[in-house]
């Protein structure tokens, strides 16, 4: 959680330096910021802990132990799947109430903070906008209050065409003058260049580019700061997102958003209709009286006199028409985006909690196999595990927003491919099975060929069976009572002729009569 609190501050500290910030304000950002990280910090968290846990007890012989006891992985696993439900549940209430609030919290302070002015309003080596009207540039700052500016570069916009700096002035010194608290501040630039492009009324003349230029000993300009000293960074504005919603107000929504784009769809498609002039041409029809059977040219329905007016009427909106479809593209993939963003917040809340259960399914049983707790291996494969499962659903979440995937696959889809991972790990874990048995793999292998073990060495004057390694394990492990369940075929599992030789040998090496059993 710290290190993705750091990559937080990092991701936006350009918001938050140069403000002159109270430390208390920058906790507040950082605690609203802080709940939008737990879908990816929980199901990471669960992932490496249930795998360090699981892989330490198998290390240190914990589950053999349990084993010959007649406790069974599902049991011992018992406790905890009752915890995971429970905190998955907790993650869905989480998602669903905590999380919202956080985001409105979090983007009105991060909406308020953006319109706090500099500590001293102007910035060194960039352009600072004061006010609505002024960019200003300096190269140093020096003085007990940084009062005194070198190579100031000043921009001031047009009222009248807010896009075009039309005056540039350009100082070799210049002065900050005013109350820190002040709502006015008073810039006093020496030894100024004026330059102004002058825009005339007559549009025949501008093509001249006219200009003025002039120089200045002294230049003062008044500076209103009033907006940005009057900034409350507790202000609520009214905001809305598709991460600020609850589940009930996220259905609503996308109902709502739903209805608005198939009512803009019909009715841009009834606009289409009627300006195509379909409606138009029906009248223009010749009477029927002679009938034309199917006419190879639609003009043959038109009057002659009007058939060069009815060309160039279709050619005309064919163009239009098509002007029309490209501008509306644009807004209708808005639209979609928009709407597929709603139903991905909707079904991210339940991925959550089904998330955390499926990961936990993940890590245990893999733990009890490759038999390693601790900080080394099992996190190296729970990381990358995870970035697996993250990654997946980075790609697809972005291909959902666009409408290339369906916002139901796109958000289930890591999840969905993590769930037969997990079957297969637990089910491989429960029957005390590797990830994937070597010795099995090449016995079946030599069984193929006909090869028969020249190797197998004599135990108590009788050749020792081969057996795999998890066959190994599990005679191993197994008690007395467990043993002769095994070689009666009472215990319910199936097992391999191997193993039930294995079973007796164990059982007459303990002074067992076979005979009697």
């Amino acid at each position: 959680m710290f290190i993705f609190v750091l990559q937080s501050i990092w991701l936006y500290i350009s918001e938050l330096a140069g403000k002159d910030l109270a430390f208390s304000v920058i906790l507040k950002f950082l605690w609203f910021f802080a709940p939008k990280l737990i879908p990816m910090v929980l199901p990471l968290t669960i992932l490496v802990a249930s795998l360090m846990v699981f892989g330490n007890f198998a290390e240190k012989y914990e589950f053999a132990a349990m084993k010959s006891t007649g406790i069974s992985l599902q049991r011992a696993m018992r406790s905890l799947m009752v915890f995971i439900i429970a905190l998955a549940a907790t993650a869905f209430l989480f998602s669903n109430n905590v999380i919202p609030y956080s985001e409105y919290k979090w983007q009105n302070l991060r909406r308020n903070i953006a319109q706090l002015s500099p500590s001293m309003v102007i910035a060194e080596g960039q352009f600072s906008q004061v006010g609505d009207d002024f960019n200003i540039k300096v190269d140093k700052k020096h003085g007990e209050r940084d009062q005194y500016l070198d190579n100031v570069v000043i921009h001031k916009k047009n009222p009248k065409r807010p896009n075009n700096n039309n005056i540039v002035m350009i100082a070799e010194k210049g002065e900050l003058i005013g109350e820190e608290n002040s709502n006015t501040l008073t810039l006093l630039l020496k030894n100024v260049n004026y330059y102004e492009d002058i825009v005339p009324d007559k549009v025949s003349e501008r093509d001249k580019l006219p200009f003025a230029k002039s120089f200045l000993d002294e230049y003062a300009i008044n500076l209103d700061l009033t907006k940005f000293n009057d900034v409350d960074v507790d202000k609520e504005n009214e905001l809305n997102s598709h991460n600020m919603y609850q589940v009930h107000e996220l259905v609503q929504e996308i109902d709502t958003l739903s209805r608005a784009f198939s009512t803009d769809i019909s009715e841009f498609g009834n606009n289409m209709y009627y300006r195509t002039g379909i409606v138009k041409f029906n009248d223009e029809k010749v009477a029927d009286t002679v009938a034309v059977e199917n006419p190879s040219n639609v003009l043959e329905l038109v009057n002659p006199v009007r058939k060069l007016e009815v060309v160039s009427m279709a050619l005309n909106n064919v163009k239009g028409t098509l002007q029309s479809v490209d501008a509306k593209k644009n807004e209708f993939k808005v639209k979609i985006k928009r709407l597929n963003k709603h139903e991905i917040a909707f079904h991210e809340k339940f991925a959550l909690a089904i998330a955390c259960i499926i990961l936990f399914f993940v890590g245990a049983p893999l733990g009890a196999i490759i038999r390693k707790g601790g900080m080394g291996l099992p996190m190296v494969i729970a990381i990358m595990l995870f970035l697996t499962y993250h990654f997946i659903g980075i790609f697809a979440k972005n291909s959902a927003e666009d409408g290339t995937l369906h916002p139901f696959i796109a958000t289930w889809l890591s999840t969905a491919i993590m769930l037969p991972l997990s079957i297969w790990l637990t089910y491989r874990a429960t029957t005390d099975q590797g990830v994937f048995d070597m010795d099995t793999f090449f016995q079946r292998i030599a069984r193929l060929f006909g090869k028969k073990a020249t190797d197998a060495a004599i135990v108590d004057g009788e050749e020792a069976v081969l057996l795999t390694q998890s066959e190994k394990a599990l005679v191993l492990s197994r008690n007395d009572k467990q043993l002769i369940a095994i070689v009666k075929q009472t215990d319910g599992e199936p097992h391999s002729n191997e193993v039930l030789q294995a079973a007796k040998q164990q059982l007459k090496s303990k002074g067992y009569d076979l005979d009697s059993l």
